[in-house]
C-alpha cells in the first residue's frame, strides 16, 4: 500500500509512532498497536500503528507520523512511502513469558533491553514488563543479566583513575539528600566520585531535581568527564546522559505507577554505577514501615543480593541499613532541601543535625572501603574547615551554577503553619503522608513547593507549636495542599 506522508508535529519522547485511517487499516487488517514498516526509498523504519476514527485527524490515503519517524526517514507532507505491515517485536514472547511468571535467558533479557534502548516497545507494552517483574521478582540470575544488558546498550565513562566512588540510597524517605553533602566531602579529600542522580520516582525531590536548584545537572557524557577530570567529581543527572539508558525509560514508566520493582531497582542502580566505571560503591537502604523496604529482614535480604551483583561486577561494594522510619532533614522539596545542604556545608547553626550526622557516617563507611582509620573525624574536618563547601562550589560552577545564600534560594511564597493540636511527644511521622503533602504542594515540579518540618521523633511539642509549614508557589496546590494536610498531617503526637 502507498500512502502519502502528514506530519502531525507530535512529539511521542519513545517509541517510534503512526497513525493510520480506519478505511486503510482495515484494508491490510491492521489495528491498534500493530506494527507497520514505512518504506522511503531505501530506508525503512518499523513503527507502533495507531488508528484515527475520523477522516479529519488523518484522512484515506495519508498516514500521520510522528517526528521520531519524521527525523528518522527525513520525510516531508505529502511524500509518498510504502506500508508493509510487520511482526511484533520478538520481545514480547519474553514479557509474556514473565507475566507467568517464568525465568528469562539471557538471550530474552537482551532483546527485551535493545528494544527497550531502540524504542521498539509501546508504553503499554514496557508498563507490562514493569509490571511483570513487580509482580514475579527476578532472580540473582536474572538480574545480573539484566544489569550486564543495560550497561552494554549504552555508553559508559572511562576514567582513568583509581578508586572511583560511588554511592546510591535505594530512596524513599523525604529529604534524604545525602549525595550534594557525601560527594563534596569525598572529592575534598582526594577522591574521584562521578555521581549520576535520579529525578524522583515517588518522592517530593530526587537528587537531580534538588542539585538543579543550584546547578545545571543536564549534560553529554563528554561534559561530565571534563566536570570530574577537573573537579574530581560531579552531580549530574543521570537521564540526560547515555548511561544504562534503557533504565531511564524503565523509570519513565514506573514514576506514574509509583512503583520500584525490587529486581529493577538492583538492576538500575548498579547498571548505573557499573557504567560509570565506579571501583568502590555505598549503598544505603533506609528500613522502616513507610520506606521501600518495610522489615529488616526484607533489607538483610536486598543487602544479601546487592553483594552478590557487586561481587559478580567485580566491585567493592558495602551495604549500610538505616532508619527509615521518619523523613531526615528539615527540608522536603527541591529548594528547601537545597538550603539545608548548603547550611551544613556553610556550618550554619540552621542545619539540620540528622542529615549531617547521616553523611558523615556514611562519608565513614567510604572511608572504611579505603581502608582510611577515622573516616568519621576526617569527614568532619573537611566539613568545618570549608573545603567540603569550596569544592561543592567548584563543582557548581563547574556545572554551570553560581554560589548562592540559602536565604537567596526562592521558595514558595504561599504558606502555610500546620500546629500541633495537643502537648506530647512525636511518636510517629508518617513519610508517605509527608511526600504526599509536598506534592499535592507542587514539588518537585515547583521547586519552591514542599514543606518544612520543626520536629522529629521523640521531640517534644505543646499544643500550638508549629509541626511543618508548607510552601507552595500556586494558589491552586496551595489549596488542596493544606485542605489535605488538615485531614491528615502524618504526624502522631501522645
Amino acid at each position: 500500500m502507498k500512502l502519502k506522508i502528514k506530519d502531525v508535529d507530535i512529539s511521542s519522547g519513545g517509541p517510534l509512532i503512526a497513525v493510520m485511517n480506519k478505511q486503510d487499516a482495515a484494508l491490510l487488517d491492521l489495528h491498534v498497536m500493530d506494527r507497520i514498516k514505512i518504506k522511503k526509498g531505501k530506508k525503512i523504519e518499523t513503527v507502533v500503528l495507531d488508528i484515527a476514527e475520523s477522516d479529519k485527524i488523518i484522512p484515506e490515503g495519508k498516514i500521520g507520523v510522528f517526528e521520531e519517524v519524521v527525523h528518522s526517514l527525513k520525510l516531508k507532507n505529502n511524500d509518498e512511502v510504502a506500508i508493509i505491515p510487520a511482526r511484533k517485536p520478538l520481545s514480547l514472547d519474553s514479557i509474556k513469558k514473565k507475566l507467568d511468571g517464568q525465568e528469562l535467558s539471557k538471550k530474552e533479557i537482551d532483546q527485551i533491553v535493545w528494544d527497550i534502548v531502540h524504542n521498539k516497545l509501546s508504553a503499554v507494552e514496557l508498563t507490562y514488563f514493569v509490571a511483570a517483574c513487580y509482580m514475579h521478582v527476578m532472580s540473582s540470575r536474572e538480574t545480573i543479566l539484566l544489569t550486564k544488558a543495560m550497561v552494554e546498550h549504552g555508553d559508559t565513562l572511562k576514567i582513568d583513575r583509581y578508586p572511583i566512588i560511588d554511592k546510591h540510597c535505594i530512596g524513599g524517605i523525604p529529604g534524604n539528600r545525602t549525595t550534594p553533602i557525601v560527594v563534596p566531602i569525598i572529592a575534598a579529600a582526594g577522591y574521584t566520585m562521578p555521581k549520576t542522580s535520579s529525578r524522583s520516582i515517588t518522592s517530593p525531590a530526587g537528587t537531580a531535581d534538588t542539585m538543579e536548584v543550584l546547578a545545571n545537572v543536564t549534560f553529554p557524557i563528554k561534559k561530565m568527564k571534563e566536570i570530574v577530570l577537573k573537579t574530581n567529581a560531579c552531580i549530574v543527572w543521570g537521564g540526560s546522559l547515555n548511561l544504562a539508558p534503557a533504565d531511564d525509560k524503565i523509570i519513565a514508566v514506573e514514576r506514574p505507577l509509583e512503583i520500584d520493582a525490587e529486581s529493577q531497582l538492583l538492576a538500575s542502580i548498579m547498571a548505573k554505577k557499573h557504567s560509570v566505571s565506579s571501583t568502590h560503591i555505598l549503598i544505603d537502604i533506609p528500613s522502616g514501615k513507610d520506606a521501600k523496604v518495610k522489615s529488616k529482614s526484607g533489607a538483610l535480604k536486598l543487602k544479601k543480593e546487592f553483594e552478590n551483583i557487586g561481587k559478580k561486577l567485580k566491585k567493592r561494594i558495602k551495604v549500610i541499613i538505616t532508619d527509615g522510619s521518619q523523613p531526615i532533614g528539615n527540608g522536603i522539596g527541591p529548594a528547601l532541601e537545597a538550603r539545608d545542604i548548603l547550611w551544613i556545608l556553610k556550618r550554619d547553626p540552621r542545619k539540620p543535625a540528622d542529615l549531617e550526622k547521616k553523611c558523615l557516617m556514611m562519608c565513614a563507611n567510604i572511608f572504611s572501603m579505603l581502608r582510611i582509620k577515622n573516616g568519621y573525624k576526617k569527614s568532619l574536618e573537611l566539613l568545618n574547615s570549608g573545603k567540603a563547601y569550596r569544592k561543592m562550589i567548584e563543582i557548581i560552577k563547574a556545572q554551570n551554577g553560581k554560589e548562592t545564600a540559602a536565604e537567596d534560594i526562592p521558595i514558595g511564597k504561599n504558606t502555610y503553619d500546620l500546629l500541633s493540636a495537643k502537648s506530647g511527644r512525636v511518636r510517629e511521622i508518617d513519610n508517605l503522608t509527608i511526600s504526599r503533602i509536598a506534592r499535592i504542594a507542587g514539588a518537585p515540579h515547583d521547586k519552591g513547593a514542599g514543606m518544612y518540618l520543626y520536629r522529629h521523633v521523640s521531640d517534644k511539642v505543646k499544643r500550638g507549636d508549629k509541626l511543618f509549614t508548607i510552601y507552595s508557589e500556586s494558589r491552586h496546590k496551595f489549596k488542596f495542599a493544606v485542605e489535605f494536610a488538615k485531614v491528615n498531617n502524618g504526624f502522631v503526637v501522645k
